[in-house]
């Protein structure tokens, strides 16, 4: 990093306010009453949320389907001699 430039600019060199912003939009929703979050599960929604910001969903979902029709139909997928 260039810390020098980053200072002159009031940009922050930390990541308290990286981790800060996790802990508050993250963490904050597992722990409210009621939740069942495992990390697993909260990895998942953050991977959906990334995709869904990139404009990469609907590309994604097809794959899932596709993935999911695989693996719920592999016969259907399979080679078979003439």
């Amino acid at each position: 990093m260039r810390y020098d430039e980053y200072l002159a600019n009031g940009w922050p060199i930390a990541s308290g306010p990286v981790e800060g912003a996790c802990k508050n939009l993250i963490g904050g929703r597992m722990e409210r009453s009621g939740m069942r979050w495992t990390e697993a599960m909260a990895e998942a929604i953050v991977q959906l949320r990334a995709i869904y910001l990139s404009r990469d969903f609907d590309l994604y979902w097809q794959f899932h389907i596709e993935q999911d029709q695989r693996r719920l139909y592999p016969a259907v997928w399979s080679v078979v001699p003439k």
